[in-house]
């Protein structure tokens, strides 16, 4: 057990602030405790409300960004330090940035203010210590809730504004829940008043919670396979609303009203790891594993009750660093143990557009006909989207770290761009200046470049 004074340290959050007079800079750092810190509200407020955005196809609305940065990279309006243990991402709402992190022996939902100070921290139950040790998944936030699992299958729900819990359930306990050995990795899916999500076990493959109670409301049991670390998406095709995740050994379909399987299609890794979540396109379905299990897409039939592979290739073998699907094609990274490249692939048929091999391996986001990929070592790339593939517009890097420590998916909105490592959260002003002045400076951000926090 840690000492009341480290625990008293992992409660403050250093933050850094840049503050611009005259043409000069100054850095002021505040270590700051968990305190009420009052949220301005802008008139109009934009939000992340989930792991890759509103219907998770991890694309931003925001506009007037920069198409280049300088060589420095974009400024910085502050860092806050005390984030915890982890790779958790950032979730934007209610005028809160929220995350997660591990603290000693705890799991811990944060939320900060968006100057970065901190709200408040609510415990969800222990940290993981085991293999990659720290917290995985991002809060999804619904309707003034927020709703998290941690490594170990305790799912619980917290009020937005006060992080008090409302619910918990065990999914180990209730379900037979399965972890495999880095344990649950499933940022929820909330769909209408249900909270969808896989504990994996024979009591329960998927589910569905009531998002204000917890209470089970449907738990398909005909599911063959294990959990595996999906994050799972929710689509309408055919007129049926429906959920396509991974297990183990598959990628699957479940109806969201009852909980029926649709359809099930193999789809076994080399390495027990899917994870990256479905991408989804004119009933077409693209699913991919690292370690050269490589990346297909599935179609699905008219009836809504089989899918059949239309195209697999070996190198296409993005692991957990996301893949997006812009005017037809697909950008993503190839696992650093596999294909290690960075591809633009069509959509439709695979036909390779571009690949790159010195980008390495990145999480990445879209804007605006941007990409912006974080390198799992710290170098953050722009990338602006060419009608057959895509160029290098810009690069900066953070502070260098071991493979393997940049693994949050970056997130842009409200004018920012907000990268997470480990105990540390970084908050970039990317937008065009020209932009924001011809519309008056009114785009709803929250705060400006170069104010400093009191």
């Amino acid at each position: 057990m840690a000492s009341p004074a480290n625990r008293r340290q992992a409660l403050g959050l250093a933050l850094v602030g840049l503050v611009v007079c005259g043409g000069l800079v100054a850095l002021a750092t505040l270590h700051l405790g968990t305190v009420g810190a009052s949220v301005s509200r802008p008139a109009e407020q934009r939000s992340w409300p989930d792991f890759h955005g509103a219907g998770r196809d991890n694309i931003s609305p925001e506009k007037g960004l920069l198409k280049q940065w300088p060589e420095a990279g974009p400024p910085l309006v502050w860092k806050a330090s005390g984030c915890g243990v982890g790779y958790s991402g950032v979730t934007i709402a209610e005028g809160r940035i929220i995350t997660a992190g591990d603290f000693d022996d705890e799991e811990k939902v944060l939320a900060l203010t968006m100057d970065g100070r901190p709200l408040w921290q609510a415990v969800n139950g222990r940290a993981w210590e085991r293999p990659c040790p720290g917290s995985r998944t991002t809060p999804t936030y619904s309707d003034g809730l927020l709703y998290h699992m941690n490594a170990h299958g305790r799912l619980a729900a917290f009020s937005a504004q006060s992080g008090k819990e409302v619910w918990a359930v065990d999914l180990v306990e209730r379900f037979e829940g399965y972890r495999g050995i880095w344990g649950y990795a499933e940022n929820v899916v909330v769909d209408g008043d249900l909270v969808l999500c896989m504990p994996g076990g024979p009591k329960g493959r998927v589910v569905a919670l009531d998002k204000r109670t917890g209470q089970t409301r449907w738990a398909n049991t005909e599911i063959e396979h294990e959990a595996a670390y999906c994050s799972p998406r929710v689509v309408t095709h055919g007129g049926i609303r429906q959920l396509l995740t991974m297990t183990q050994k598959s990628v699957l379909s479940v109806e969201v009203a009852s909980g029926k399987l649709l359809w099930s299609e193999p789809f076994v890794p080399r390495s027990p790891q899917n994870a990256t979540t479905p991408v989804f396109h004119d009933g077409h379905v693209f699913v991919s594993c690292g370690h050269r299990s490589g990346g297909a897409v599935f179609k699905i039939a008219p009836d809504q009750r089989s899918a059949s592979r239309v195209w697999w290739h070996e190198e296409l073998d993005s692991c957990h660093s996301g893949v997006v699907l812009v005017d037809g094609k697909l950008f993503g990274s190839a696992c650093r143990m596999g294909g290690k490249q960075f591809f633009c692939v069509d959509f439709l048929t695979g036909q390779t557009r571009q690949s790159d091999t010195t980008l390495s391996k990145v999480a990445l986001s879209c804007a605006e006909g941007m990409l912006y990929c974080l390198n799992h070592q710290g170098r953050v790339s722009l990338l602006e989207l060419l009608p057959d593939g895509f160029r290098i517009a810009s690069q900066f890097d953070l502070p260098k770290k071991p493979a393997n420590s940049y693994l949050a998916h970056p997130v842009i909105c409200q004018g920012r761009l907000y990268l997470r490592c480990a105990d540390d959260l970084y908050a970039y002003d990317i937008r065009d200046p020209q932009a924001v002045s011809r519309a008056g400076g009114k785009d709803g951000e929250v705060g400006s470049p170069g104010i400093s926090v009191h």
